[in-house]
């Protein structure tokens, strides 16, 4: 369901260092977005979005297929990885302008460096036709979703996170009450518009998969998904219904976002690196 656009080179050539040299800069701010340093924040934090431009910049290397001869999509599961934490960094960059997003910028880059080194050493295959010309669409629409679901999960953590601060008053109340982060209802609604946004994403991919596929397959790739559609699908009714909240309605976030993963990043990494061939489209 998943991929991006681009053409894949095998050894140096221009339009390998056109993606190559964008890479290792993202990966080397990321890096140092990652390194302890409460007192440089500002730096780390400038790091932190040099290395997501250089991040993009190699995204869009890859999407134009700049000093390529062969231009295609490119299927991999690391490839996914890679845009799926850039969209997330993107809403942390965001919201990080309007709300305090505090103790996420040293993981957040950690996930960045590790999705960029994956796609360096695992680039995927090279498709050079598609089959339907909305192929490309359902592909967006699969990362999108990706996106949206990720920075859901994102947003739960920072919630059960701040529930639990102040269930154990552990922290200080100074330390504990949300004002120092962003108040937890807003926080909850933050997180749930996110799983809505991202359910409509992806049901419009499986719709439109379903349409371009030919023939159709019930395989790994179509049964997590699915499953992960039923869960996202139960989760928002729940809430609309039974007014699900806390850890029940977060459990079945992350559940969902886990079967979505495994839709198509764990069943292309099984093929690709542990088995060592390509699976079908």
């Amino acid at each position: 369901m998943i991929l991006s656009f681009g053409p894949f080179a095998q050894g140096p050539s221009a339009g390998a260092l056109a993606l190559g040299i964008p890479s290792l800069l993202a990966l080397a701010c990321y890096v140092a977005a990652a390194l302890p340093g409460e007192r440089f924040s500002n730096g780390l934090r400038v790091a932190l979005l040099a290395g997501w431009f250089a991040h993009a910049m190699a995204i869009v290397a890859d999407i134009t297929g700049l000093g390529r001869e062969v231009v295609g999509a490119r299927f991999g599961f690391a490839p996914a990885l890679s845009m799926t934490l850039w969209l997330v960094l993107a809403v942390y960059e965001i919201e990080g302008r309007f709300l305090p997003l505090p103790g996420l910028r040293r993981g957040l880059a950690a996930l960045g460096g590790v999705a960029v080194a994956l796609a360096l050493a695992f680039p995927g295959e090279l498709i050079p036709h598609v089959a339907s010309r909305w192929a490309p669409l359902h592909w967006v629409l699969g990362i999108a979703s990706y996106g949206l679901f990720g920075a859901a999960v994102l947003h739960a953590l920072m919630l059960s996170r701040a529930e639990r601060q102040l269930r154990t008053k552990v922290l200080s109340l100074s330390e504990a009450a949300p004002a120092k982060g962003v108040p937890l209802l807003r926080l909850e609604r933050l997180t749930y518009r996110f799983v809505a946004a991202g359910f409509v994403v992806l049901s419009l991919a499986l719709l439109l998969g379903a349409w371009v596929a030919n023939p159709w397959r019930w395989d790994h790739k179509t049964v997590f998904s699915m499953l992960a559609w039923v869960v996202f699908a139960a989760l928002l009714a729940g809430r609309l219904a039974f007014g699900w909240r806390g850890p029940k309605a977060t459990g079945w976030l992350y559940f969902g976002a886990v079967l979505l993963l495994l839709g198509y990043v764990g069943s292309r990494f099984v093929f690709e690196v542990l088995l060592h061939r390509q699976p079908p489209l």
